[in-house]
């Protein structure tokens, strides 16, 4: 096929992502020389139409970015009213007083949101400021410049029949360049991935680890509706088989955040996520919450979980990765969207000045330094060993050492235990199907638990089925020949969305993938034991299409 021509256009900074940490550095660069041409790419149909978070919102970023937010109308006004830690137990358990607890773990002055409306918001403030946004245009390529930096992006392709070649209508996109490209994708992302191994960022950090986050939105009956409450559960439903942790957040108009986060190093490959979260919602207590109540959303997204041992160097020459692209979730608190501005902050903060200075195409040393000691450091350093306590000794002991870890932390500023290793990669950490026993998960009622092509229905997920599958097999083979009868083939219980099924025709089995379900969780990438599947981009404005996620 011929080199594709396109046409070509100059900025100052192409920002991939419109999420917390993209727009943050828009709203930045804006605030410090409304002269610069800033860009935000979104792949989204809109913005906020792939954020999902749960989310507890500490205001820290918001404050330093837009210190007048509250008089600006930002949808942040469900205060945290109650703060409650349960360990469960199939039929009960107990509440964890929070007293044990360093204070950076309280949840009182922050707030339930939803994020989507957040981005909105704050999409709404960079456009003010003369940011440019175009939703529905997928980033798919990185453009370089002669001595291999990068220099842009291929953005807005269109009309690729399923082989890859261009359909009768097709549309080539355009290469956005800039000064510095600034890649916010969230975790996991395609240029995120693919600039890590080019420019080895990984080199000497530990490996990275993620989390599977489910999550619903019910409204429910205002009787039992408390806005502002705060209850995360450990234990039951995933126990042994698996950490992680559910939430049940109650937000505005009679509504509770529920979800559930399954990390993504567990052994048995038989595990289904998405079932343990459907039955999590069986348990007494979310039960009586839920029962009456009505759900109105679905979606799924994976999180990052591997906090400050994990994070890859953040810039490369011509750019920076912000937010989850560089995994800056705070495992303890469960929370990024804070440090996800924060880190905008500073990138856009060191590109402003290296431009001003009269660079570009350099690597901004000034936002990996403020990320290693300023306050995305102090906010993951002091929990940095508290997934591989957690991992190692469980979830009761793990708790009870990680609590000591924080405090000798907050408190002196060390750690007895050191900086922990994470062992594993979530793919190396999946068992033989023949070391473990198939699990047996009851039947979803259809009342508090479903089936997951329902479920994806509520994510209002919609590809169109001409175009090239964004979800690659590095070889065809492996899932039936390898991944089956090794594994199991995990990939048809780890996918949140049914994407992936072993499908039997003529005595003869085969892998199909159901491209059009996806929610670009993004789990396939992480957790296949062969790292055989690679997640890519569709063609932009596809994929799930969140209200208020």
């Amino acid at each position: 096929m011929a080199e594709i021509e396109r046409e070509a256009m100059d900025v100052d900074v192409v920002i991939v992502g419109a999420g917390p940490s993209g727009l943050a550095a828009a709203i930045r660069l804006k605030q410090i020389d409304e002269d610069l041409a800033v860009v935000v790419l979104e792949k989204g149909s809109e913005v906020g139409a792939h954020i999902l978070s749960g989310a507890v919102f500490d205001p820290i970023g918001l404050d330093a970015l837009i210190p007048d937010w509250k008089d600006r109308g930002a949808p942040v006004k469900s205060l945290v009213s109650e703060d409650n830690f349960f360990m469960l137990s199939e039929t009960g358990g107990w509440r964890i007083p929070g007293w044990p607890m360093p204070r950076f773990m309280s949840n009182h002055g922050k707030y339930v949101v939803s994020m989507g409306q957040v981005t909105r918001w704050m999409a709404e403030q960079a456009e003010a400021l003369g940011v440019e946004i175009y939703p529905g245009m997928a980033a798919s390529e990185l453009v370089l410049r002669e001595d291999g930096s990068v220099k842009g992006v291929v953005a807005g392709e269109f009309g690729k029949e399923a082989d890859g070649t261009p359909g009768p209508a097709y549309e080539p996109g355009m290469e956005l360049n800039a000064k510095y490209v600034m890649i916010a994708e969230g975790a996991r992302g395609s240029l995120a991935k693919c600039i890590i191994s080019k420019f080895e960022l990984c080199k000497g950090r530990d490996v990275p680890k993620f989390g599977i986050g489910m999550k619903e939105i019910w409204e429910i009956d205002p009787a039992k509706h408390k806005e502002g409450r705060v209850d995360h559960y450990m234990g039951w439903p995933l126990g042994k088989n698996a950490h992680g942790g559910g939430f049940a957040y109650h937000a505005e108009n009679n509504q509770v955040f529920v979800g559930l986060i399954v990390h993504l190093n567990y052994e048995n490959p038989y595990l289904y996520p998405y079932m343990e979260f459907q039955r999590m919602k069986h348990h007494p207590k979310l039960a009586a919450l839920l029962e009456g109540g009505k759900r109105v959303a679905y979606g799924a997204r994976a999180v990052s979980a591997g906090g400050w041992q994990s994070m890859p160097r953040a810039v490369f020459p011509g750019g920076a990765l912000l937010g989850d692209s560089v995994g800056l979730v705070n495992y303890a608190r469960i929370k990024g969207n804070h440090n996800a501005m924060l880190s905008g902050i500073a990138a856009a903060d060191a590109a402003a000045a290296a431009i001003k200075a009269g660079r570009e195409g350099d690597v901004l040393e000034a936002y990996e330094a403020d990320l290693r000691s300023g306050p995305v450091a102090k906010d993951l350093k002091p929990v940095r060993n508290v997934k591989p306590l957690t991992t190692r000794f469980g979830d009761k002991l793990g708790l009870m050492l990680s609590g000591f870890d924080m405090w000798t932390n907050s408190l002196f500023g060390l750690s007895l235990f050191g900086t922990m290793k994470h062992g594993k990669s979530d793919a190396a950490a999946t068992g033989k199907a023949k070391d473990f026993a198939p699990i047996d998960y009851p039947k979803p009622d259809g009342v508090l638990s479903f089936d997951r092509l329902t479920s994806v229905s509520f994510a209002a997920t919609n590809h169109e089925e001409s175009q090239p599958c964004h979800l690659q097999l590095k070889d065809p083979a492996i899932p039936i020949q390898l991944s089956l009868p090794e594994y199991a083939e995990p990939a048809q219980r780890y996918c949140p969305a049914g994407v992936y099924e072993v499908i039997e025709e003529a005595g003869e089995k085969r892998f199909q993938i159901n491209f059009q379900n996806c929610v670009h969780c993004k789990t396939c990438d992480i957790k296949d034991p062969a790292q055989n599947i690679t997640w890519t981009v569709p063609q932009g404005g596809d994929g799930p299409n969140y209200g208020n996620m």
